[in-house]
């Protein structure tokens, strides 16, 4: 059970920022793993329940949705080998991470936020969403506008095509929608103190379930999209 990060979870990654190098994490692996690592598998595994009745083929094992702390740095100039925060994703088992849609969350010193989006454009997939936005509007309405009511600061965000011309049976307030090239929807802001407390995992919660009907619905028009 989830009980809160701890002052150690900061002040681990706050000393790894300034001793990032392999012999210092080896001397201080056990503390990753009690201070940083144990926190967030159970975070994971109390939001598990919900990720499946989300989407019954939803990756749920920790080990699998926890980003790794080493970083890849092949293409990267900044070599440091390890990350001085972390993610979690839920995404569909074995799926391919680019353009795959996921909930999140993400924590450090200086970082809380989660929410759902597309890992990246996936261009097949909004096309569809846009024809049945001009074709439907008022069914895709009724999904996203619950969302737009909320007043849980679940924000909209995400790159959008600047010159798209937008149909006229689209109504105004989902023009945006129908113009990204991309999405996101993320909680903003975030009082850090959640990330000390149990009752974080019951604000995600909260906010995952006013999302899990727009993840449906886009998650069905990525299939779509995937068997065109």
């Amino acid at each position: 059970m989830f009980t809160g990060f701890t002052d150690d979870t900061i002040q681990f990654f706050l000393d790894l920022k300034f001793h990032n190098y392999t012999e210092w994490f080896h001397q201080n692996h056990d503390r990753y793993a009690e201070s940083v690592q144990k926190p967030f598998y159970a975070f994971i595994e109390d939001l598990s329940p919900l990720m499946k009745e989300a989407d019954p083929l939803m990756e749920i094992r920790p080990y699998k949705c926890l980003s790794h702390i080493h970083r890849d740095t092949r293409f990267s100039r900044d070599k440091s080998p390890y990350r001085d925060h972390l993610w979690l994703l839920f995404r569909r088992a074995a799926e391919p991470r680019d353009k795959s849609l996921f909930f999140f969350m993400e924590f450090g010193p200086g970082r809380l936020d989660w929410g759902m989006g597309f890992w990246g454009e996936n261009r097949e997939a909004m096309d569809i969403f846009r024809k049945q936005l001009e074709a439907r509007p008022a069914e895709i309405a009724g999904v996203i506008d619950p969302f737009m009511a909320n007043r849980r600061h679940l924000v909209l965000g995400g790159s959008t095509f600047k010159r798209m011309a937008v149909p006229v049976s689209v109504p105004e307030r989902l023009k945006r929608w129908y113009t990204m090239k991309e999405f996101y929807i993320g909680k903003n802001p975030v009082p850090q103190e959640l990330a000390f407390s149990e009752q974080l995992t019951h604000e995600v919660r909260k906010d995952f379930k006013i999302l899990i009907p727009i993840y449906r619905m886009f998650r069905n028009m990525a299939d779509e999209a995937g068997n065109a």
